[in-house]
């Protein structure tokens, strides 16, 4: 019963937060964060039911998000002109149908194998449709794309979705069912048998499942979901380019989709949120936030492959245990070395940045409250020294943690082996 409780309490925990978020937030540029955020995490889910759940790494996901988005503001198009007479509550749909679409005619071919194989097909499928886009501007619209108004036919309950907040709760809704349909979807027998193609496809071959076709019905669901993301992006910025069905906006899911966590459910919603974070709010703070986003990544495969969510889950388990009081110095202890770490390779990073675009501008740059002095052989030597002193606490901290990880982990285990043989 209380499992049942905790449980609703976590939808209902989440259907306030998305009532009260723009409430919360109440600028134009928070409020279009909130709807990317919204169009990113349905996004990263739609990927991550083929990476994290069905262990299928696509290098071609922004496909389907993407032909969603031009087949949406194709439909938004014909709204306006009066040849299509369906609300604008309706265009994700339309979007949704058209990503599952192009996934029943690709994915056949696509989930025909898997492993490296499947993903190198994907790759093809993406530049294929990416060099099409550029090829049919009739469609796709050339280098400048395809525009529309949402503001048109009849209002739907009195909304217009002119004001950014009235698109935010459209986005929300959709987030929210989708969200729920997707966790429900784990729970069925498909995604159950799913989980086991991607942990053991022998064995599933072996009691009489067809794996290529469960694969297949994967790839229709992720299609439609990501069609709907597409969708919600084409009504929140009324404009769909080339770049939407491009390589970097595929290579963004799977980033960032492993970066929240492809192996437990609420990851991607962490990385949706991170992607919005990183391409609105770190591009305009440093010229180089591609750069920390690649290094970021490469300390997470070595150090986190888990993702944060991954992180969050390990530590409940130790909390829940009494024994995360016992991992605290060890927390603190890396907090300083990545804190060191971060400002010796931030300084490097940013005057070598500086050296190279801004050079003009004088030797200066200000940087976390500082300036620094990009002529000066001090500021060099101490970035370096920051970076290197910080690179050696983490390491040693790093095996101290490792230690007392390994110690608490066995004594949960020796306190839970008595429970499961009573």
């Amino acid at each position: 019963m209380s499992n049942l409780l905790s449980r609703y309490g976590v939808w209902l925990g989440f259907a306030l937060l998305l009532l009260v978020a723009p409430w919360l937030f109440t600028s134009n540029l928070s409020q279009t964060m909130l709807s990317q955020m919204g169009i990113a995490i349905i996004a990263c889910l739609s990927y991550n039911l083929l990476l994290g759940q069905g262990g299928m790494l696509s290098f071609g996901h922004a496909v389907y998000s993407g032909m969603g988005s031009y087949f949406a503001i194709h439909a938004l198009n014909a709204i306006g002109e009066g040849s299509l007479h369906i609300p604008v509550v309706m265009l994700p749909l339309v979007g949704g149908l058209a990503g599952m679409g192009f996934a029943i005619l690709l994915g056949y071919v696509t989930t025909k194998k898997s492993g490296t194989t499947f993903s190198m097909i994907t790759l093809g499928m993406a530049e294929l449709v990416f060099a099409m886009s550029l090829m049919f501007s009739e469609f796709f619209g050339g280098e400048a794309g395809v525009s529309a108004n949402r503001v048109v036919g009849q209002a739907f309950m009195g909304i217009t979705f002119g004001p950014q907040r009235e698109v935010y709760y459209l986005i929300a809704f959709y987030t929210f069912v989708s969200v729920a349909l997707l966790y429900a979807l784990t729970q069925t027998p498909l995604g159950r048998i799913l989980n086991a193609v991607r942990d053991n496809p022998e064995r599933v071959e072996f009691v009489g499942y067809n794996t290529q076709q469960v694969r297949y019905r994967a790839f229709i669901i992720a299609g439609f979901f990501a069609g709907i993301a597409g969708g919600l992006g084409a009504i929140n910025f009324e404009i769909v380019t080339a770049e939407v069905v491009g390589p970097a906006r595929s290579g963004s899911y799977l980033l960032f989709t492993f970066l929240g966590g492809a192996t437990v459910f609420f990851g991607p919603i962490l990385g949706g949120i991170l992607m919005v974070l990183a391409f609105v709010l770190l591009s305009e703070i440093t010229k180089a936030w591609l750069l920390y986003l690649g290094l970021v990544f490469l300390f997470m495969v070595v150090y986190a492959p888990g993702g944060l969510a991954g992180l969050v889950m390990m530590n409940l388990r130790v909390a829940k245990a009494g024994a995360l009081s016992r991992l605290l110095p060890s927390y603190a202890g890396l907090g300083l070395g990545l804190a060191l770490m971060l400002a010796g390779a931030g300084a490097l990073v940013e005057m070598i940045y500086h050296l190279q675009l801004d050079a003009a501008n004088g030797p200066n740059l200000p940087f976390a409250g500082w300036v620094l002095n990009t002529q000066n052989p001090s500021t060099w030597g101490v970035s370096l020294g920051l970076f290197v002193v910080g690179l050696a606490v983490f390491e040693a901290v790093r095996k101290q943690f490792v230690r007392h990880w390994s110690d608490i982990q066995t004594d949960i285990a020796a306190v839970q082996q008595p429970r499961q043989a009573v």
